[in-house]
């Protein structure tokens, strides 16, 4: 199993939403800043369940977090028509920084 380390700030306040089975997924997106002259990667996260259920209303735009998850690929299909790929965390831990 792959596993990746992120530490930077969330870009948008998290999405939650529940599956069938009432199961809560919260998504997000974080901004691993890699240096000054270098652009941010992105990273699309989604983490399951009652934890993170009760992190929800924490996870805000810049709030600093570090995630742990295991790294996926995924493909689609653009509104232009184009094919494009996506790398995405199923988070399995997560802890807010700051104050």
């Amino acid at each position: 199993m792959n596993s990746l380390t992120i530490t930077g700030n969330l870009g948008k306040d998290a999405e939650t939403r529940f599956l069938q089975d009432g199961k809560a997924v919260v998504s997000f997106s974080v901004a691993d800043s890699t240096g000054r002259d270098k652009p941010s990667i992105w990273w699309n996260c989604a983490m399951f369940g009652d934890r993170a259920s009760k992190l929800s209303p924490y996870l805000v735009k810049g709030q600093q977090v570090t995630v742990v998850g295991a790294v996926t690929e995924r493909e689609f299909t653009d509104k232009d028509g184009q094919k494009r790929k996506t790398m995405d965390v199923r988070v399995n831990d997560l802890a807010l920084q700051g104050g």
